[in-house]
């Protein structure tokens, strides 16, 4: 295995080997550019066209490599997905630069790319299960929802679909292989088998809990379902793992926050819609202590639900020391990027991924790895005016305080009683105090939801021998951190403050969980474009708010410069009046909004 890691570098590295001009390194910019350009597919990086994107690929190789030993899962080509990297990183353990020199790869890598090809066909566009982020020795994963009916008797007629007719629906169907046709062409045992071999990945990653995105139980299409999900799983197959029904809005609930000038407070999802069927489900055991009224979900704008959602990811894989975390919607490209890309900026802005990358840096990689390279099609998203990329990086400012903070805090909960004084400590804790922590929607108690499946249906499927990857990469990590496991700290919910009206103006129409950001600039207030970059504060800041806001300067400064924010699609008869928009967002003089809240 440890040829394969070798093999990468070297790839990664062929050019500075070579006496040849080197091609500048890729910034920012020039990977803004390429991505509003085209969506990403493997199978067009070879050759002079796929330039770009190989140094883009080759950059995000580097990252890793500053902090981390990995093995690469081969998909040159597309073979394995079409819209997965070339070269899918396998994040083993931390490491310095001296370990690197004597790297020994606890992956079997051949059985496991052989699993991967196995598991894929059962998920939806084949976008299999992907771990993406190492955290204390546990993988944080990606991948789409399950296939359904639809998928497994026609991809091509189910990526048709689902591309809204575009041209390059057909694509993938080149991409089947004669294992795939002889599993559609078998009604016996189709799922167990396919399936099967998805939770033997999902258990050799030692995943144990999955998050659910999506607000429907099945994906549904012209009257044919062509998704389904563990949690309707009919014969209970993953009633072994911790389900959870989260169910967040899709892509093109973002149109509206577009619409309203990039606004997401006071946004809430309509969840009366006829195609919403998935209510919140979580076991009880895992938001006691988050202080969050899970009841009130559905009256939550889009900053509070992102938020408390977040919270909960981040106190899942804080709080169990042995297990991973699978995060997926349905087809693995727009909320599961937001919410991977949240959860490594998150624990990057901790010191406890990452630790050697500069804001810069940890920017550069996740866009290129977790939106880019996975698939996310920013070209139709930006056409349509649905802007889930852009909300998750302005949404940085809304987790800049403690409460999101991975950090161990018990320290702070053993310290002595004081009868009298305050320490520089005590009034900085006051003062974030004072200014309010309401996003969880204060309850003593947290509502229990459904239980996951208790009773698991027989099936079968060929075994593969693999030793799993889970204890062994714990072990690595747990050898090289003498620390005991870091625990959460959430804060004393504050009382919640009553909405205000949808109608009263942008200045006052700040959600209670926007206060909670501890954030001063406000981008929102009047006379100010959503792509100004924060100005810097007399007040001091704290590591994690500086590193976040870093980042979050930085993407706005390279956004603005490459892509730019859409005006809203003028009607026939406000062409002119949409001309007039897009040329006062360009030079920066955008002032109050067309649209009232």
């Amino acid at each position: 295995m440890a040829g394969a890691r070798a093999a990468a570098a070297a790839s990664a590295g062929s050019s500075a080997s070579s006496g040849s001009p080197q091609p500048q390194e890729p910034g920012l910019g020039e990977l803004l550019e390429e991505f509003s350009r085209t969506q990403y597919r493997a199978k067009d990086c070879s050759g002079t066209g796929g330039s770009k994107v190989e140094r883009i690929e080759k950059k995000c190789l580097e990252l890793f490599g500053r902090d981390y030993c990995y093995s690469v899962i081969q998909n040159v080509n597309g073979d394995i997905c079409g819209h997965y990297p070339q070269h899918i990183v396998f994040l083993e353990y931390e490491s310095s630069e001296k370990e690197k020199d004597t790297f020994q790869s606890t992956v079997q890598v051949t059985k496991l790319q052989d699993l991967v090809n196995r598991s894929k066909t059962a998920r939806c566009r084949g976008r299999f299960v992907c771990p993406v982020i190492l955290f204390k020795g546990k993988h944080i994963c990606r991948s789409a929802t399950l296939a359904g009916w639809g998928e497994l008797y026609g991809r091509t007629g189910y990526n048709y679909i689902f591309s809204g007719g575009a041209d390059d629906a057909w694509a993938d169907a080149e991409d089947l292989t004669e294992e795939d046709c002889a599993l559609r062409s078998s009604d016996t045992h189709l799922f167990d088998k396919v399936r099967g071999y998805d939770i033997k990945l999902l258990r050799y990653l030692s995943v144990k809990y999955i998050c659910d995105l999506m607000v429907e139980n099945k994906k549904v299409k012209f009257g044919m379902n062509v998704t389904s999900s563990e949690k309707v799983d009919k014969a209970q197959r993953y009633a072994d793992f911790t389900l959870l029904s989260i169910p967040y809005p899709g892509c093109e609930f973002f149109k509206e926050y577009k619409d309203r000038d990039y606004m997401a407070e006071g946004l809430i999802f309509n969840w009366k819609q006829d195609y919403v069927d998935a209510p919140l489900s979580i076991p009880d055991f895992l938001t006691c202590s988050l202080n969050i009224d899970w009841s009130q979900y559905q009256s939550w704008d889009l900053v509070q639900q992102t938020q408390n959602y977040l919270k909960l990811l981040l106190s899942i894989i804080n709080n169990d020391d042995d297990s991973g975390l699978l995060v997926h919607c349905i087809s693995g490209w727009d909320r599961t990027p937001l919410f991977i890309s949240l959860l490594r900026l998150s624990l990057w802005a901790d010191g406890l991924i990452h630790a050697s990358l500069k804001p810069t840096e940890i920017l550069y990689l996740t866009v290129a790895y977790d939106w880019f390279l996975f698939g996310h099609m920013l070209v139709d998203r930006l056409s349509k005016g649905e802007e889930i990329f852009f909300f998750c990086f302005n949404f940085l400012k809304h987790i800049i305080s403690e409460e999101f903070s991975a950090l161990k805090t018990q320290r702070r909960k053993s310290l002595p009683a004081r009868d009298a004084g305050f320490t520089v400590e005590d009034i900085c804790m006051l003062r974030r105090k004072d200014r309010g922590s309401t996003t969880s929607l204060g309850s003593d108690f947290s509502l229990v939801m459904e239980s996951s499946p208790g009773a698991a249906g027989s099936f079968t499927y060929e075994t593969v021998e693999l030793v799993p990857a889970g204890a062994q990469t714990q072990a690595a990590w747990r050898k090289s951190h003498s620390s005991s496991p870091q625990s959460m700290l959430w804060n004393r919910p504050q009382p919640s403050e009553d909405r205000l009206p949808p109608h009263q103006g942008l200045v006052e129409a700040k959600s209670s969980s926007s206060l909670s950001s501890n954030h001063s600039d406000n981008f929102f207030r009047m006379g100010s474009s959503p792509l100004e970059v924060p100005k810097p504060r007399l007040t001091a800041l704290s590591e994690r708010e500086t590193r976040l806001q870093e980042v979050r300067s930085a993407f706005l400064a390279a956004y603005s410069s490459t892509v730019g924010l859409r005006a809203a699609a003028p009607s026939p008869s406000g062409a002119i009046g949409g001309l007039l928009e897009q040329f006062v967002r360009g030079v920066g003089l955008r002032g109050t909004s067309s649209s009232t809240l």
